[in-house]
C-alpha cells in the first residue's frame, strides 16, 4: 500500500504553527512510548532544567512521534526511514538530536546496534554529546541504564549492549555494520566536503537490508546556494512535500522555510517581523523575538552581504546568487532577465546574428563559453553559456568540487575525461554557429589574448576563418562591456538561459574601481569562478560593435514561403 507523504497544505500549517508534515498512520502505544521518554529528558544546561515536556517545542515531538510511531497497518513495518528537517538557526536542533538519540536507545530492544550522531565540526559533535551526557546526569534514574564512555563520546544502554557514538562527520564514520540509526547535524555544512556523498550514500545503501532503520537529517539552511548532497536532498524534501516525488517515497519531509514568493519578491516581505513566527518553531522557547529583532536590525545596518547570511540562518531564506558589498552591480537584475526555455538551438533559431565569448585559465579553471544573440525584430540580446573543467581542479579546489559536480549534473559543466576534450567540444559548438550562418564575418569569436593559442589554433583548422577571432582586452579595457551588460540586464534588453552555473559566477563577481573604470576581474573574485561571466563580457563587447547580419538560408526560404 502508497501512503502520501505529501503536505499540500505547508504554509496554511506554518501560519497556524503546525508542523508541516503529512498525517500518516501510526502505531499509537509505540509512538506514545517515545514521546513520553523524551519528554521526560530534562536540558541540562538551564536552570532548573526543565523536562523537555514543558522546555521543547511540539514541531520536535510530531517528528519523535512520525519516527518512531509510523507504521504500515498491514505489514507492521516502519513508513520512514529518513526525516529531514530544516529548521534556522536557535531552535535547539543540536539539544533536540541528543535527545532523539536517546529516545531511540531506551526504545529499541536491538542488540548491539550501532547508532550515530555526526557533527559537522569537533565543536558540534562535542556540544551535542555534552547535553546528551547532561540528560543523563540530570536524571539517577537513566544514570543506571546508560554506561558513558567521556572520552570516546558513546553512551551504552547496559542492557542491550546498544551504543550511541557521537562523532565528526569524516570519511571513516560508518565502518562495517550499517546503524540503525544515524542523525546528521547540520548537513549544509557537511555537504561541502568533497567526500560528502559517498559517505552517505554508503549509509542509505545499507538501509535497504534493515527496513527498521533511521537517517534523520536536521539542518540550516546554506549561507551560500545550496550544493552537492545538501541540494539534492533539499530537492528532493521539497518535491515529496509539493506532491511532485511519490514513488518509493519513505522520507519526512520537516521543512520549515517560507514559500518561493516570498523569499523571491523584490520587496522582501520576509523582513517584516510578523512572518518570523512561521519559520521558527521554537519560539517564546530558545528564540526570543525581541532579540532576533535586535539582530536582524545590527545587521541590516551592516550592509546588505550581512543581512542576506543572517536571513539564511535565522529564516532559512535560501541564497540564490553571492552578494558582497563590492558585488557587481549586474547580480542586482540578474535573475530578472530569465528567459525560460532559452536553449542554445533555440537562441540560434531566434537571432539574426552571434557572437561568441571564450574566456579560461590555467589547468584548475574554468573554460567559459558564451554565446550572445540579437533577436530578430526586438533586437533583444540572448545568451546561453557552458563551462568546462579538469578534475585537477576538483582536486585542488575541494570546497568548490560539490557545486561543479552540481552543474555537470544538470549539464551546463562538463568535467572533462581527456586533456583536449574541453578545447574540442568547445570548438565544435562554435563550428557549429559558423556551419548554422549566423556568425558575422569579422569580429564573430572574442577571446581573452591570455592562454588561448591552442584554442585559436584548434579554431581555424575548424574552418574559423582568422579574421572572426578578436582577442579582447581585458582589466580596465573592458569596463564598457561590464557596464553595458549591467544597462541591458537593468532595462530588460538582455535575457539568458536559466542556467545555476551563470548564477554562481554572477554571485562571485567582485569589482574595484581603476581610476574611473569599474574591473570585475579574477583575481578580486577569489576562490569563486567567473570564467563564463568573462566570456560573457567578451560577447557582449563584440555584440556592441554592431555586428552586421550575415545572410541565411533559413533567411532566403522564410521570405520565398512568405511571397507564396
Amino acid at each position: 500500500m502508497a501512503f502520501d507523504f505529501a503536505c499540500p497544505d505547508w504554509e496554511e500549517k506554518l501560519r497556524r504553527g503546525e508542523a508541516p508534515i503529512a498525517a500518516l498512520p501510526v502505531n499509537k502505544a509505540r509512538a506514545t512510548r517515545a514521546v513520553n521518554f523524551f519528554n521526560g529528558l530534562q536540558l541540562p544546561d538551564v536552570p532548573g532544567q526543565p523536562r523537555l515536556a514543558e522546555a521543547a517545542g511540539d514541531w520536535f515531538r510530531d517528528i519523535v512521534r512520525a519516527s518512531f510511531g509510523s507504521e504500515d497497518p498491514e505489514t507492521g513495518l516502519p513508513l520512514v526511514n529518513e526525516v529531514f528537517a530544516l529548521v534556522p538557526k536557535k531552535n535547539s536542533k543540536t539539544t533536540y538530536s541528543a535527545a532523539l538519540g536517546l529516545t531511540a536507545l531506551l526504545l529499541w530492544e536491538r542488540p548491539n546496534a550501532q547508532m550515530l550522531i555526526l557533527g559537522p565540526t569537533q565543536n558540534v559533535a562535542q556540544r551535542c554529546f555534552d547535553q546528551a551526557h547532561g540528560m543523563i546526569k540530570a536524571n539517577p534514574k537513566l544514570a543506571a541504564i546508560f554506561h558513558v564512555q567521556e572520552h570516546l563520546k558513546t553512551i551504552t544502554r547496559i542492557k542491550t549492549g546498544a551504543t550511541l557514538a557521537v562523532k565528526t562527520f569524516d570519511m571513516g564514520v560508518v565502518t562495517g555494520e550499517i546503524p540503525a540509526l544515524t542523525i546528521i547535524d547540520e548537513l549544509h555544512i557537511i555537504a561541502a566536503r568533497s567526500y560528502a556523498d559517498r559517505v552517505i550514500a554508503q549509509i542509505t545503501g545499507g538501509m535497504v537490508t534493515n527496513p527498521h532503520a533511521l537517517l534523520v537529517y536536521i539542518t540550516t539552511q546554506s549561507d551560500v546556494p545550496p550544493m552537492g548532497v545538501f541540494k539534492t536532498k533539499l530537492e528532493f524534501a521539497r518535491g515529496i512535500r509539493d506532491g511532485q516525488i511519490t514513488e518509493g517515497v519513505r522520507m519526512l519531509p520537516v521543512l520549515y522555510e517560507f514559500p518561493e514568493r516570498i523569499q523571491l519578491a523584490k520587496d522582501k516581505p520576509w523582513r517584516d517581523p510578523a512572518l518570523w513566527p512561521m519559520v521558527t518553531p521554537n519560539l517564546g522557547l530558545s528564540v526570543n523575538l525581541p532579540i532576533l529583532k535586535d539582530q536582524y536590525a545590527a545587521r541590516r545596518q551592516e550592509g546588505i552581504e550581512a543581512e542576506i547570511i543572517w536571513a539564511s540562518q535565522h529564516l532559512n531564506i535560501q541564497i540564490g546568487m553571492g552578494l558582497h558589498n563590492d558585488r557587481w552591480i549586474g547580480a542586482d537584475h540578474w535573475e530578472e532577465a530569465v528567459l525560460p526555455g532559452l536553449t542554445l538551438a533555440e537562441l540560434i533559431r531566434r537571432s539574426e546574428v552571434c557572437v561568441a565569448g571564450i574566456d579560461g585559465g590555467g589547468m584548475d579553471d574554468l573554460l567559459g563559453l558564451t554565446v550572445l544573440g540579437r533577436e530578430r525584430h526586438t533586437r533583444r540580446w540572448l545568451s546561453w553559456s557552458k563551462a568546462w573543467v579538469h578534475p585537477v581542479a576538483l582536486e585542488r579546489r575541494k570546497k568548490i568540487a560539490p557545486i561543479l559536480r552540481d552543474f555537470e549534473k544538470a549539464g551546463e559543466m562538463v568535467i572533462c575525461e581527456t586533456p583536449t576534450q574541453d578545447v574540442e567540444e568547445l570548438v565544435a559548438l562554435v563550428g557549429d554557429l559558423h556551419r548554422a550562418g549566423v556568425l558575422p564575418q569579422k569580429a564573430a569569436v572574442g577571446l581573452d589574448p591570455e592562454g588561448v593559442a591552442a584554442i585559436v589554433d584548434a579554431l581555424e583548422l575548424d574552418g574559423i576563418p582568422t579574421e572572426m577571432l578578436v582577442p579582447v582586452s581585458q582589466g580596465y579595457r573592458l569596463n564598457g562591456a561590464i557596464k553595458g551588460t549591467e544597462r541591458k540586464l537593468y532595462d530588460g534588453s538582455m535575457k539568458h538561459a536559466e542556467q545555476a552555473l551563470m548564477t554562481w559566477c554572477v554571485g562571485n563577481a567582485k569589482t574595484e574601481m581603476k581610476g574611473n573604470a569599474v574591473v570585475v576581474t579574477k583575481a578580486v573574485s577569489g576562490s569563486g569562478k567567473i570564467d563564463p561571466l568573462m566570456a560573457l563580457f567578451n560577447a557582449v563587447w563584440l555584440m556592441s560593435l554592431n555586428p552586421t547580419a550575415p545572410a541565411r538560408m533559413d533567411d532566403y526560404f522564410a521570405a520565398l514561403e512568405a511571397s507564396t
